[in-house]
């Protein structure tokens, strides 16, 4: 089977990452896959092409239409002729609506990654184009509720498929990374924190640094290790002076070793305003750690209160504070259950592997309702 992955892009979001993970996958089941993002190629997308993954840009540039890219798209599809074209985020999911219109597709399947994916403008495109897409996907639950009670997708069209992770790389840190990693970070001795995300509005950094200087303020040996990039990230470090939170919160950037960052945690907080189903979420539970987290969006469907994990709403950092201090009460035996409760969720409902099963399966119920008819998958 022939697959084309288009993607709104391939910077440093869970989706980019998510489509790197699953396009491998499918090739070691026999596939062939290209990845095609809209925007200039990121992180994400230049680890792809160091994976052997033919990965390509439109060089579109961010929210702003351009009908070369579409001409360009025409063309790789015209040369490549994939099977399914499985499209992910509201620009990319619009532009292979188009697309339909200008060139043959056998299948086109299209994944949305939010509760919330733009104004009511895009929305309207949604409800006008329905009719020009085979399968939509969503990653939870709470976001395909949202999307049917709102009528912008039909329940006949939308499908749930949770995302995935390979969780062998949290499995497999090496001993000693820990208390190296700690040391390294001149936090031996302290309850360490960690969030990963990027820094834009979704996300919430406010929120937690609000919540984090209310912690402080009763437990002085709590440090917030945060990774991550993005657009607000100068207002994140600026808010956290502000606050007189000092060396008590690391912003670390970019790392490429999140597995052993993870392993070198206590505890993961994430503070979403509101989400889809956050690949990082998933990390942090594969990795074995208990979190606090908003109840935004798929969020709930990972971290299972009380057991993995405390959930608090969204935008009340009072709340958030008040899980961290919880969690931070417990003593080590609790946490480490909680982790691996969180563990055995990914491990059972979000395994890279059934996810992929997944994907496969709808690909080839979209092909057959063409009357098409493909050779057995591979064993994984």
């Amino acid at each position: 089977m022939k697959v084309l992955y288009l993607s709104s892009s391939m910077g440093m979001g869970g989706a980019d990452k998510l489509l790197i993970i699953a396009a491998q996958e499918m090739r070691s089941r026999g596939h062939e896959v290209r990845i095609v993002s809209l925007t200039p190629l990121g992180p994400m997308g230049l680890e792809a092409r160091g994976l052997g993954i033919r990965t390509e840009s439109l060089e579109m540039r961010r929210g702003v239409p351009d009908p070369r890219g579409l001409v360009q798209l025409t063309r790789v599809v015209r040369s490549w002729r994939p099977d399914i074209l499985h499209s992910h985020m509201i620009h990319a999911n619009l532009m292979a609506r188009a697309l339909r219109l200008l060139v043959p597709l056998p299948g086109l399947v299209s994944t949305i990654h939010n509760i919330y994916e733009g104004g009511p403008l895009l929305m309207t495109a949604y409800r006008m184009t329905n009719r020009l897409v085979d399968q939509m996907t969503i990653v939870s639950q709470a976001a395909a509720d949202r999307f049917i009670a709102d009528s912008i997708i039909p329940r006949e069209l939308l499908r749930v498929l949770p995302n995935g992770l390979d969780i062998s790389p949290f499995q497999e840190v090496p001993a000693g990374a820990r208390s190296s990693l700690r040391h390294s970070l001149g936090v031996d001795d302290e309850f360490v924190w960690l969030a990963v995300g990027r820094f834009e509005v979704a996300k919430d950094y406010p929120n937690m640094l609000r919540a984090f200087a209310k912690v402080r303020e009763l437990e002085a040996r709590a440090v917030l290790l945060v990774v991550g990039i993005g657009s607000l990230k100068e207002e994140a470090e600026a808010l956290s002076r502000d606050l007189g939170l000092g060396g008590a919160v690391r912003f670390l950037g970019v790392r490429n070793d999140v597995p052993e960052v993870m392993s070198a945690a206590d505890g993961f907080v994430l503070s979403s305003a509101w989400e889809g189903m956050p690949i990082v979420l998933l990390e942090a539970a594969a990795a074995g750690l208990p979190i606090v987290a908003t109840v935004a969006g798929g969020n709930q469907e990972v971290v299972l209160d009380g057991l993995s994990g405390f959930l608090v709403p969204p935008r009340q950092s009072d709340a958030l504070s008040g899980a961290m201090l919880r969690l931070m009460g417990l003593s080590a035996a609790q946490r480490r259950s909680m982790g691996e409760h969180g563990r055995e969720n990914v491990r059972a409902h979000h395994s890279l592997a059934r996810m992929v099963d997944q994907w496969e399966e709808l690909y080839r119920e979209v092909l057959a309702r063409k009357g098409q008819a493909l050779a057995p998958a591979l064993s994984p």
